[in-house]
């Protein structure tokens, strides 16, 4: 059976994750798990359980000013207990340029890891979009470009890479998401709620939000919602499966 699919969520910022992720799990929705460091990435795995949760395994960008060393040496660790990375990748918007050098070096240091080309990674882009690609597309990951909102250049050189891509109702609802949903074939496309950082109804999106993503992508795709369903759980199916082809080829 096709699921609803929430490829990057941040349960960790709800006061009752477990709650959250009972309320998407009734709605028939699997979810990705993103943590923003190592350190949160160990607690939430402590409190979700369940065939529908995966918990990812995270080094935000704009969390690398904190303890660079102790977090790095974390993620390395940790890195074997989960089939997930993310939230991952780089920042150079305004408030976080000065980081820039430092978020690089992050970057760079989880993707040189030897096991991350068997995990799948969820990675955060904003005004660093070429960049972003240029160092997936080095690394040959299994990737997801979350909430990509750049230009549509590099979008051309990402899916030459492999990679593929995170929509969620905030997208559908401006005009630079729709032209770049536009711009992407529908076997590249998983949905995603970012939640609790995106609105549904005037309140913090869950999880259990996702069937209102897919019916409105699948106005967009001129498409059942049921058809629309069945692409996005089939693609992030491919997307778990080269993941683990990736991790059995290497042991």
């Amino acid at each position: 059976m096709s699921l609803f699919v929430d490829s990057h969520c941040h349960l960790d910022r709800f006061e009752d994750p477990p709650g959250v992720l009972a309320a998407a799990a009734r709605a028939d929705v699997v979810t990705v798990a993103v943590t923003e460091l190592p350190s949160r990435f160990q607690l939430l795995r402590t409190q979700l359980r369940g065939d529908r949760v995966r918990v990812a395994l995270g080094f935000h960008p704009l969390a690398v000013p904190g303890d660079v060393a102790h977090e790095l040496s974390l993620f390395a660790r940790l890195l074997a207990r989960t089939d997930y990375v993310g939230e991952v990748g780089l920042d150079y918007s305004q408030h976080s340029r000065d980081s820039a050098r430092r978020q690089r070096d992050v970057f760079e240091r989880i993707l040189a890891l030897p096991a991350i080309g068997a995990k799948v990674l969820t990675v955060h882009s904003r005004r660093a979009e070429k960049e972003t690609v240029e160092l997936l597309a080095a690394a040959e990951v299994t990737a997801i470009l979350h909430w990509y909102s750049g230009p549509l250049g590099p979008i051309d050189r990402a899916l030459d890479a492999g990679l593929y891509f995170s929509v969620n109702g905030a997208m559908l609802r401006s005009n630079n998401g729709r032209r770049i949903i536009a711009a992407l074939p529908r076997e590249r496309v998983v949905t995603e709620t970012d939640a609790p950082y995106t609105k549904t109804g005037g309140r913090p999106s869950e999880p259990r939000d996702v069937p209102a993503v897919v019916a409105e992508l699948a106005r967009a795709w001129s498409m059942t919602t049921t058809e629309a369903r069945d692409s996005i759980y089939t693609t992030m199916s491919e997307i778990h499966a080269r993941g683990v082809a990736a991790r059995d080829a290497a042991t």
